[in-house]
């Protein structure tokens, strides 16, 4: 079940393209953005990969390779996530996340699984919207 939400941020992304799997399509995607996120606002960058599926569908994968910065410190995160490619040309995704901080203003994310939106339009403007799942 959903819980509180706790987040809610927006960035800019660049794609490029790595080598195929099985010929199929893999993106490497970057991500960088701010917003607000636990109890204050934050900067992040991200990147993750998205290899399209037999369906046509979307596997998105973060492997530790995320990091939000608050004033009062850092974090890294790590997130998977099911997705889709939008008529508009751009991208949806939804999933979990992990967070891992010492900041006070983030360190309430740790141990939690916090679910996500993770929305990219045709200009390659994302949001980034999390709710903690109880």
């Amino acid at each position: 079940m959903l819980g509180e939400k706790v987040g809610s941020l927006q960035a800019t992304v660049t794609v490029k393209t790595l080598s195929a799997k099985n010929s199929r399509p893999v993106f490497e995607v970057s991500a960088q953005g701010a917003g607000s996120l636990g109890s204050g606002e934050v900067n992040f960058m991200a990147t993750y990969s998205a290899e399209v599926q037999a369906d046509g569908s979307l596997y998105g994968e973060c492997p530790n390779a995320g990091v939000v910065m608050a004033q009062d410190g850092i974090g890294t995160f790590r997130a998977t996530g099911a997705g889709a490619f939008t008529e508009d040309g751009g991208s949806t995704f939804r999933g979990v996340v992990y967070f891992h901080s010492e900041a006070p203003s983030l360190a309430g994310l740790n141990g939690k699984a916090v679910v996500y939106d993770w929305d990219v339009d045709a200009n390659m403007n994302a949001t980034w919207e999390l709710w903690e799942w109880n």
